[in-house]
Parts: C-alpha cells; sequence; structure tokens
C-alpha cells in the first residue's frame, strides 16, 4: 500500500511558483540555449568553411567541403552528445546531479573557445583540430540533457512541472535564433568593413583574409552565455529527491528546501531509512523488477525520441532548396564570401522566428493543460500529415507558383514538431523513472535521439539523392529523391505516434506516485501499489 509521501518532497510537490523556480529554468535553460547555438551554428559556416579551406582555382562556383568533410564536421557533435548523454546520465545519479552540472558547463565553454582557435597549416589540420573540439563540445553539450531536464523535474511543483520542465527545452529555439543573430551581426560588420567583389566577378578576392575570423568569432561566441551562468550553476543545493531519495541524507535535504522554500521543514530521519530498506526504492537497471515496472516506458522513450529526431534532424536535407526556391538565398556565385554567411543566417533567423520558437511555447502553455500523452500523439499524426500531404504530389510544389505553400507545409511540419514529440520526449524521461535511475534513464533515452539525429541527418543526406547521377550533389551517390526520402519519413513519424501509446501521462501526479517510490511492502515481501497511483499506459 502507499506510504505517505516525505514532508520535504511534498513541500516541494505543493509548492506555489515562486522566484526560485524561474531561476532554476534560467539557470538550466541557458545551458540549453547554449546547446543549441552551439549545435546549429555550424550550419551557419560550413558554406564559409569551403569557400576558405577547398576553393579550386577557376571553378564556376565556390569551392565546399567535400561530402566526407562535411559529414564529420556536422556529425562529430552529434556523436560527442550522444556519448555525454549516456555517461553524464550515469555520473548524475551516482554522484549527484549538481556536482556533475558544473562540470558540463566548463566543458562547453573550454570546447567553444577551443573550436574557434583551431589551428593547422593545411586545410586538413584545421578540419581535424575542429572536429577534435567539436566532439568534446558535444560530449558537454550530452551531459545537460539528463542532468537539466532532472534537476527542473525535482525542484518543480508538481501542478506545473510540465511547463517548467519544458521552458527550460524552449531555451533551444532562443539559442537557434541567437545564433542566427550573432551571425547576423559579425557578418554584417565584417561585410561592411571588408568589401570584396562577387565570386563571379573574382573569384579569389570574393573571399577576403579576414573570412577567417567570421567562423571563428561565432563558434567562440557560444561560449559566453554558458560562462555567464557558471557561478549561480554552483549556487544551486542538491536536489532534494536526490539527497533524500539516494543519498539518504534526511537532514541535508530538509536544510537545503527550506532555505529554497523559506519554510522550516521537518527532518525525516526514519521515514528515509525505510523508504530507502524497500524492495521498491532497491533494484537496479538491470533487474527483473526494473524490466516488468518500467520496461515498456523506458522503450517508449527511446523509440519515440529515435523516431522524432530522424524526422527533426532530416529538416536541413530541404531547406537549401526551400531556401533557395523562395529567394532567400541566390546562387552561390553571385555572392562574395561573408554575404553569404549574412544570407544564411538571415534565413536561419526568420525559420526560427515564425516556425522554431512559436512550437515550443505552445507546449509550454499547454502541456500542462492537456498532458504529455495528447501533444505528442497529435505532434506525430500532423507530422505524418503534412511529410505525406509534402511528398506525394511533390512535383506539384516543385512548380513556382506553388513554392510558397511549399514553404507554409514545411513550417507547419516542424511547428507541430515542437508544439509536439520534440518537446514531450524531453520532460516525459525526466518524470516517470526513479530517483535514483532518472539521470540514467533519461540519458538512455536522449542518447535515442541522437541515434535519430544522426540518421536523420547523414542517412537522409545520401537516401534524398537524386536518381539521376547528373543532379546529385557532388561527390554523393545516386539516391532514392527527395519524394521517396518525404514518404519514408512520414511512415517513420506515424511509427512514432504507435510507440507513443507506451508512454504515460504523468500530468497532476508528484514523481513518487509514477514511480511507487512511496509504497510500502507486504508481509510476504511483495510490493503493492495502490491502483489509484498507477500510471495508464
Amino acid at each position: 500500500m502507499a506510504r505517505e509521501q516525505l514532508g520535504v518532497l511534498n513541500a516541494l510537490d505543493a509548492a506555489k511558483t515562486q522566484w526560485y523556480h524561474f531561476t532554476a529554468i534560467v539557470i538550466a535553460g541557458m545551458g540549453f540555449f547554449t546547446d543549441a547555438y552551439d549545435l546549429f551554428c555550424i550550419s551557419l559556416v560550413t558554406k564559409l568553411l569551403g569557400r576558405i579551406y577547398y576553393h579550386v582555382e577557376g571553378a564556376p562556383k565556390p569551392g565546399t567541403l567535400p561530402p566526407n568533410v562535411a559529414a564529420a564536421v556536422n556529425g562529430v557533435a552529434l556523436v560527442g552528445t550522444l556519448v555525454g548523454q549516456l555517461f553524464f546520465g550515469w555520473l548524475g545519479d551516482k554522484l549527484g546531479r549538481k556536482k556533475v552540472y558544473g562540470i558540463t558547463l566548463l566543458l562547453m565553454v573550454v570546447s567553444s573557445i577551443a573550436s574557434g582557435l583551431s589551428f593547422g597549416s593545411s586545410s586538413k589540420g584545421v578540419m581535424s583540430t575542429l572536429c577534435f573540439f567539436r566532439f568534446w563540445l558535444g560530449f558537454g553539450i550530452g551531459g545537460d540533457y539528463p542532468l537539466s531536464a532532472t534537476i527542473m523535474s525535482e525542484y518543480a511543483n508538481k501542478k506545473t512541472r510540465g511547463a517548467f520542465i519544458a521552458a527550460v527545452f524552449a531555451m533551444q529555439g532562443f539559442g537557434i535564433l541567437g545564433g542566427g543573430i550573432v551571425g547576423l551581426i559579425v557578418s554584417a560588420s565584417f561585410d561592411h568593413a571588408f568589401k570584396a567583389p562577387t565570386y563571379s566577378e573574382n573569384a579569389t578576392a570574393s573571399t577576403v583574409p579576414q573570412a577567417d575570423y567570421v567562423w571563428r568569432m561565432i563558434l567562440m561566441f557560444g561560449a559566453l552565455p554558458a560562462a555567464l551562468t557558471y557561478y549561480w550553476r554552483m549556487k544551486m543545493p542538491e536536489t532534494a529527491r536526490f539527497t533524500a531519495l539516494v543519498a539518504k541524507n534526511a537532514k541535508q535535504a530538509a536544510a537545503d528546501m527550506s532555505k529554497v522554500l523559506n519554510v522550516d521543514l521537518e527532518v525525516e530521519e526514519e521515514k528515509v531509512i525505510k523508504m530507502s530498506g524497500s524492495q521498491a526504492n532497491s533494484f537496479g537497471l538491470f533487474s527483473k523488477q526494473f524490466l516488468k515496472r518500467h520496461g515498456l516506458h523506458l522503450l517508449g522513450t527511446t523509440t519515440t525520441w529515435f523516431l522524432l529526431d530522424i524526422a527533426f534532424y532530416s529538416q536541413n536535407l530541404f531547406q537549401k532548396d526551400i531556401f533557395s526556391a523562395i529567394g532567400w538565398i541566390p546562387p552561390a556565385a553571385s555572392m562574395n564570401a561573408i554575404h553569404e554567411v549574412y544570407k544564411i543566417a538571415k534565413a536561419q533567423t526568420l525559420i526560427a522566428l515564425c516556425s522554431t520558437v512559436p512550437g515550443y511555447w505552445f507546449t509550454v502553455a499547454l502541456i500542462d493543460v492537456i498532458g504529455r500523452f495528447a501533444i505528442q500523439l497529435m505532434g506525430f499524426f500532423f507530422m505524418t500529415v503534412f511529410m505525406f500531404a509534402l511528398a506525394i504530389p511533390y512535383h506539384h510544389w516543385t512548380l513556382k507558383p506553388n513554392r510558397i505553400g511549399f514553404v507554409v507545409m514545411y513550417a507547419l511540419t516542424f511547428f507541430f514538431a515542437n508544439f509536439g514529440p520534440n518537446a514531450t520526449t524531453f520532460v516525459v524521461p525526466a518524470e516517470i523513472f526513479p530517483a535514483r535511475l532518472r539521470s540514467t534513464c533519461h540519458g538512455i533515452s536522449a542518447a535515442a535521439g541522437k541515434a535519430g539525429a544522426i540518421v536523420g541527418a547523414f542517412g537522409f543526406l545520401y537516401a534524398a539523392q537524386s536518381t539521376n547521377p547528373a543532379k546529385t550533389d557532388a561527390g554523393y551517390p545516386t539516391g532514392i529523391g527527395i519524394r521517396y526520402s518525404l514518404i519514408m519519413l512520414g511512415v517513420i513519424n506515424f511509427i512514432g505516434m504507435l510507440f507513443t501509446l507506451l508512454v504515460p501521462e504523468p500530468k497532476g501526479k508528484s514523481l513518487e506516485e509514477l514511480t511507487g517510490e512511496n509504497v510500502d511492502e507486504n508481509d510476504e515481501g511483495e510490493v503493492q501499489i495502490d491502483p489509484s497511483r498507477t500510471v495508464p499506459i
């Protein structure tokens, strides 16, 4: 049967929204702002890197990164993120959220600066150094996923917990927007200060020597927001749920939360000892009890995040076609190197403003009203519909009069990704697993997502190539074409909708209700959970 909740956890669950909640959102959210900035700003400068380091004398078009180099520069941070999610997720449950939180931030600051200082006597040397530091940047970013989600989840009250965790994740939108704005400011400043002809007018002079500073400054700026929040991260007390349920230190948990909540809390040593001795609070990740109680939940959170990120990261395939089609980015030869960065940054900023940012905040506003399950199911459903609507009459959308319609459909697809599974797949794993495994399980779910991102960004980069060898991008083999790639993505979204049925609804419940950590054992040693507190699947 259910045991009475610990007083300190009850106080957190019932607390009214107050200043410390917003402080926690900003401290955790600035990490996510930095994460998004660092992961997405590379797309602003890859064309510039191609012009600077892979210029071919006499070529009709500017230099571009070879396919293997482009894949490494764009993908190495995703690989680092995947590894970091698993490692820091596990470490967060072993050492505590706070201890590990500072390490990930320092790693992000140092790696951001080092990425901008990438050195080498040849283009290969510069790219290799850049990839090395981008991996470690990704490794630090990976740690931020499980730790930020877990900290916010464990600090929040049960009434608005979903909105608070989603608000941390929504800072990603501002990070992408911030990347675009920094790109605009830096490129506009250099373009104004160092006038250069277009590539078609004078290929060599179109890339001024100072262009090498542009990409370095854009990458290094990512260190600033992370460095600004380091002090505040270190001042945050450890979460009461880790201190009481994992470290089993009732006195410290009560003292920490008394300061945070400005109330006197009773020290409940006996209750903590009794709870920690319970069979329900001792099984490990690889036990039969975990498999029985949370196996399907973990399968649901990993598969939905994996499938979502395949679709979400494949958007880069269509951006260049869309931007070119609506005239946001003119042909490369008609611009100089720095002006091209300006045009790409402008396009990314507009997409972030119109589609990315609003979707995140719709989730924040409605997640505790209609629930995680409904938002995720609805998001996958509309992504499926719009992907098929783009794919089946694909030729219709390529005709000039219909291109604006294509952009609207494309924007709606990613609006419903953000007002849908992109946010909920981050929120739910931080709520439905026990405190001692929460960070680890969130890390596993997030790592599955990054595996999907790698498939989406690179698998589909090859798959989406034209079936006609004359129309493929330089250096790529033929693929199945964009139309069939969109159909495949539609099917992937539909499968995501089916796997959503495995994910429980945590709305309005305390974390301990969801995980069964406040249960007693009966005389036979069997764990009995109050049926009213179980999670519907």
